[in-house]
């Protein structure tokens, strides 16, 4: 019976795939680009399951495939752990627009014009730091929607 069910659950998604719109909800993935129907929760839970089953999400979002958009800049923990380290260092050379603190940065993001990254930086300041108590996860969070 569990078979007859799961057969006929996914004999529909497959068949309204065609008029679905991409789903932002799941995320990138197989699951995503084979199930186009996100209507409803089952829907959805079938796009993350076949997402998680698979394990391509996490490949498609390093490589640009399965629907998913590559990022220019690629977030990691020395970054992070950089910049927790130096959040008041940091600050201060991006609001400069130069520092060792800013080049160091732009090496752990792989950026090739550190130049343009540290004035790109200097000019969305406001943007990056959003308030005095700003963290680390939203100051990377923000360079990467900068700079990416």
């Amino acid at each position: 019976m569990k078979n007859v069910l799961l057969s006929v659950v996914a004999i529909a998604a497959l068949a309204t795939a065609g008029f679905a719109t991409v789903n932002n909800q799941t995320g990138c993935g197989l699951g995503s680009q084979i199930i186009k129907d996100d209507s409803s929760a089952l829907m959805l839970a079938l796009q993350a399951t076949t997402n998680s089953i698979f394990g391509n999400q996490t490949f498609g979002i390093t490589s640009g495939t399965s629907g998913c958009k590559k990022a220019s800049l690629v977030m990691n923990e020395r970054a992070a752990e950089f910049v927790a380290s130096n959040m008041d260092q940091l600050s201060r050379e991006i609001a400069i627009g130069q520092g060792e603190s800013v080049s160091t940065l732009a090496e752990l993001l792989n950026v090739e014009d550190k130049a343009a990254f540290a004035a790109v930086l200097q000019s969305n300041y406001n943007a990056i730091y959003t308030s005095e108590k700003a963290d680390m996860a939203t100051v990377l969070d923000n360079v990467s929607t900068i700079a990416g």
